[in-house]
Formats: C-alpha cells, sequence, structure tokens
C-alpha cells in the first residue's frame, strides 16, 4: 500500500470511532456514575419501567464498548504515522517506472519498426 492509501484509511478509521461513540456513547456513560452514587444500576427502556442489574456487567459492557472505540481511533492513528512516515512511494524499482519520467533507452528495441 502507498503512503496516501494509509492516510486516507488512518483518517477514516478515526473518523468512524468518533461517530461509533458520538451515537451510541450515550448509552455507556451512566453505568460509572449509577455504581458509586447510588450502588444500584438500571436498564431503561421506553415500554417498561427500569429494571434492576447487575452493576458489574454494565460497567463491563461500558468497558468494552471504550475498548472497542480506542481501537478504532488507535488503529487510526497507527496508519496516520505509517502513511506520514512512510516512503514506499519514493522507492519505486527504476525497471518498474511508467510515464514520461521512464528512461527512453530501455524502449528503443520496441520503437523499431523496420
Amino acid at each position: 500500500m502507498s503512503d496516501m492509501r494509509f492516510t486516507v484509511i488512518g483518517i477514516a478509521l478515526i473518523f468512524v470511532g468518533f461517530l461509533i461513540l458520538g451515537v451510541f456513547g450515550h448509552d455507556y456513560q451512566a453505568a460509572t456514575i449509577e455504581s458509586n452514587e447510588f450502588e444500584t444500576c438500571y436498564k431503561y427502556s421506553d415500554e417498561e419501567a427500569p429494571i434492576e442489574i447487575n452493576c458489574s456487567l454494565k460497567i463491563f459492557n461500558q468497558t468494552l464498548f471504550f475498548a472497542l472505540i480506542i481501537g478504532f481511533i488507535g488503529a487510526g492513528i497507527i496508519a496516520l504515522v505509517k502513511g506520514v512516515k512512510g516512503n514506499w512511494d519514493s522507492k519505486i524499482k527504476p525497471e518498474d517506472m511508467v510515464g514520461p519520467g521512464r528512461r527512453e533507452n530501455d524502449n528503443s528495441e520496441d520503437s523499431d519498426n523496420g
């Protein structure tokens, strides 16, 4: 992969991480507060009354969610650093080069129509 691909992948992964955090993060932010302040956790729903659940399970789900977000953002940062530090685009072998910068001496046999 080239440098530009790593940069685009890094930006996309960071964007996806923040997007998931913004869309679904509100469901996972209250577990720590509930367990510290009230020592009782509830599962809330629009259709029925709150149901008492195990606080450790709710905190575990919150931790998994934030680990997923950190994984996306961390992978994006690693891809960005790899894209910025990489020099794969400039390490092309002369025989693999195409386009106007290529030496014309290599094609002298192909241009002979005689």
